[in-house]
């Protein structure tokens, strides 16, 4: 498909993870462009969440620096001075300022990172940037911490003035609470447009994706996601026309990546969408979807193939929305299991054989007649969690 033009990226390896994997990438453009940025709600805020909010929106934008296995979060005014001193050095050999310079941070909290290492692989990756789909895939991975692969989208929107190319993205598998739960994520583009305009797009395509996912509903200290516009397309998103299809592909990008973190939740065997309808607004139905996926007797239900809608009904009624409890009905993979507020008669082995053959489980919540609906993306609960995160230092 082709990623943006007028991008360089890079991801090395410079001793920050013990394990000598990827640790270190850099995404940086030519000439100063648009940047804007959507961080994590948590109080607890790495150093990099604190220089990003402050510098974006922005249209002097120059590079990007990405470190993981050390989030560089509740590490004082030593984590504040090294972030800085990150910036500062990508600048310096970047012919930029270090407030056109952007970090982003990831990993273990409350440890400084090594920054011999750091600045020597901030300078090594500089040195090493290019704009093949191989050093894109080098970032990709550089980025990751628990996550099993890389994730990414690439995409290309039609509008009358020609083609406008995205890309993007993202790590996160633990640690994730629909409060700006993307761990980390970039999205790029070529188009050409205003600060305030892709703040907007941003802010909603972030509602309707990262803002819906959740694996245990951890928000984290280093949440982030920032959208770069470079413009190297010429094509001007001004129009009511190219702004919609621009809209539409940056959500649609933005909900592709997003289910793609729950989809690899530490220890995950299932990727569980939650549908909720007929709740009396947009909002109630949101409460709903969050809190059914937030229980821990749901998700595990999940990992165990059992049709116990009983708990998801449960969920519901104690999310503090409001609900008619004679018109509500669920679904589970299609098959109809509670209509009306009573049980139906249904075969509970052929529903718990199409929850454990298929990695995807569908959730279908009626709770009224209303028109308020939402969508959640959440995984299930496994053995495999709870040996994970009692063995993985936090």
């Amino acid at each position: 498909m082709g990623l943006p033009g007028g991008f360089e990226f890079t991801g090395i390896a410079c001793g920050i993870k013990p394990s000598g994997k990827l640790d270190l990438a850099v995404v940086s453009v030519k000439n100063p462009c648009v940047a804007v940025g959507v961080y994590t709600q948590n109080i607890v805020r790495a150093a990099s969440i604190e220089w990003n909010q402050r510098l974006t929106p922005t249209e002097g934008f120059m590079a990007i620096v990405v470190n993981s296995g050390n989030a560089n979060a509740c590490t004082g005014q030593q984590g504040i001075d090294d972030n800085q001193t990150i910036a500062a050095i990508a600048a310096q050999h970047l012919e930029a300022e270090e407030d056109q310079v952007l970090v982003l941070s990831t990993g273990v909290i409350g440890q400084h990172l090594p920054m011999p290492e750091t600045i020597k692989g901030v300078e090594k990756a500089i040195s090493e940037l290019g704009d093949s789909q191989d050093h894109f895939e080098r970032a990709t991975k550089a980025i990751l911490t628990t996550d099993k692969g890389p994730k990414t989208v690439e995409s290309v929107v039609a509008t009358n003035s020609g083609e406008i190319r995205i890309a993007g993205m993202a790590k996160g598998a633990g640690m994730i609470g629909p409060k700006m739960a993307t761990m980390l994520a970039i999205i790029i583009s070529d188009a050409k447009i205003s600060p305030e305009k892709a703040q907007q797009i941003l802010n909603r395509a972030v509602e309707q994706s990262f803002n819906r996912i959740s694996v245990e509903g951890h928000t984290s200290t280093n949440d982030a996601l920032v959208m770069i516009c470079n413009g190297n397309s010429e094509i001007e998103v001004d129009s009511e026309e190219s702004i919609l299809a621009f809209e539409k592909a940056i959500t649609e990008n933005c909900i592709e990546l997003a289910k793609q973190i729950p989809a690899d939740g530490e220890g995950a065997s299932h990727l569980i969408t939650i549908d909720i309808n007929g709740a009396t607004n947009d909002q109630q139905a949101e409460c709903v979807a969050r809190t059914v996926a937030a229980s821990a007797l749901v998700k595990t239900a999940v990992t165990g193939s059992d049709p116990n809608w009983g708990r998801i009904v449960s969920a519901a009624g104690y999310a503090g929305a409001e609900m008619d409890v004679s018109k509500t009905s669920l679904r589970l993979n299609g098959f109809l299991v509670f209509e009306n507020g009573q049980p139906v008669e249904f075969d509970e082995k052929q529903v718990s054989r199409a929850l454990q053959n298929q990695f995807e489980t569908l959730i279908e919540l009626t709770i009224g007649l209303g028109t308020g609906a939402a969508r959640h993306w959440t995984s299930d609960l496994t053995q495999e969690y709870v040996r994970f995160n009692s063995e993985y230092t936090t």
